[in-house]
């Protein structure tokens, strides 16, 4: 008899991902294995070190960094992170790759610390290893949301780059998704931020999500099958928190009033989204090699004849290129830079974040840090 059907494709999701993390890890170290070394065990890996030993030759200390790569999964205790967690553990057993786990804690609750240390037991009781829990200080820039998740995605590249890992599993559902996608659309930042959260991302695709297709339901359910222990975060019940009102008012009010499959139907959206982003930013990449002079100013009339959307784009980067923060460029900046072009009437230079300003002198237009 197989496991549940919730345990079954929160494994199946996970071992998806490590194929293609052992796919890429092989293929930047120049390595060419056959499917057979693929699919050795990690304890096999690292056996054929000791063996060395054993079999006459000189014993030589093993390698810094061997050749199975390391996942980690960002674990906060919760059901979705617990799920991944249990599957990594199950599926790198059967793989070459080694698993390990991070737990954050934000220091933002009366006890964090004690949660973050049994969440690390609970990890290495599942034979993860390496296991750690890092502490961070949350500030207050862009609100505490934002704060807290800039401090933790700090903490998973600084963990990352210390054990030398291949990359990070998070466990973002299809409802996370949605969530994302609707918070997107109320800000009104265009298609980009329409298109949610990527399958990979961060640093050569650090960050991978493999729950993306999978529902918060199936999550929590693997975890009850399996018994294990799951902590819910009073802040994901808290009012107080944007995400949280959404997730517990907003989105059950559009499933009454247009019926269920709005989560599903959102997540559609975001991939939808993701493609046309991507197939813009190509296109805006390419044109904005023909769109400069010999000098490599930006030339408002070449520009002018760009479609808006690609346009925009050129803009966006020519002004991240010239120290705008990606972060703080919202769109009323590009449809203030973009007036330079469609709409000139002598305005004077535009200020913006980074200390960039972007002004229009002989047809030209001159962006630079000041």
């Amino acid at each position: 008899m197989g496991p549940h059907p919730a345990v079954a494709a929160i494994r199946l999701a996970v071992r998806r991902v490590l194929h293609d993390v052992l796919t890429e890890f092989h293929r930047h170290d120049g390595h060419d294995r056959p499917a057979e070394a693929a699919r050795r065990p990690a304890h096999a890996a690292r056996s054929r070190y000791a063996e060395a030993g054993a079999a006459g030759s000189p014993r030589t200390a093993l390698p810094e960094r061997p050749d199975t790569p390391l996942v980690l999964v960002a674990c906060s205790g919760g059901a979705d992170s617990m799920a991944l967690a249990s599957a990594l553990a199950f599926e790198a057993r059967k793989l070459a790759v080694r698993a390990g786990g991070i737990t954050v804690d934000h220091n933002l609750q009366p006890g964090s610390d004690l949660r973050a240390a049994e969440v690390v037991t609970r990890l290495t009781a599942m034979d993860l290893d390496p296991v750690e829990a890092v502490a961070v200080h949350v500030g207050r820039e862009g609100g505490p949301e934002a704060a807290a998740r800039d401090a933790r995605y700090a903490a998973l590249d600084a963990a990352a780059e210390r054990h030398g890992a291949a990359a990070v599993l998070l466990g973002h559902t299809r409802d996370d998704q949605a969530e994302t996608v609707l918070l997107g659309l109320a800000r009104g930042s265009g298609i980009r931020s329409l298109s949610g959260m990527a399958a990979a991302s961060g640093p050569a695709g650090r960050y991978r999500r493999p729950f993306l297709q999978l529902d918060r339901q199936t999550a929590r359910k693997a975890c009850l099958v399996q018994s294990l222990p799951v902590w819910d975060d009073p802040h994901n019940i808290d009012p107080a928190y944007t995400r949280s009102r959404l997730r517990h008012e907003g989105l059950p009010a559009l499933e009454k009033a247009l019926g269920k499959g709005v989560v599903e139907a959102l997540a559609r959206t975001a991939q939808l989204s993701r493609d046309d982003a991507d197939a813009l930013d190509t296109w805006a990449a390419e044109a904005e090699l023909s769109v400069r002079d010999d000098t490599g100013r930006l030339e408002c009339a070449k520009l002018y004849v760009l479609p808006p959307a690609v346009r925009r784009r050129v803009l966006r980067r020519a002004l991240i290129e010239a120290g705008a923060p990606a972060g703080s460029l919202f769109a009323r900046h590009l449809e203030e830079v973009d007036r330079l072009i469609t709409g000139w009437r002598g305005q004077r230079a535009i200020n913006l974040p980074g200390r960039v300003e972007a002004m229009r002198q002989g047809g030209r237009l001159v962006i630079r840090q000041s």
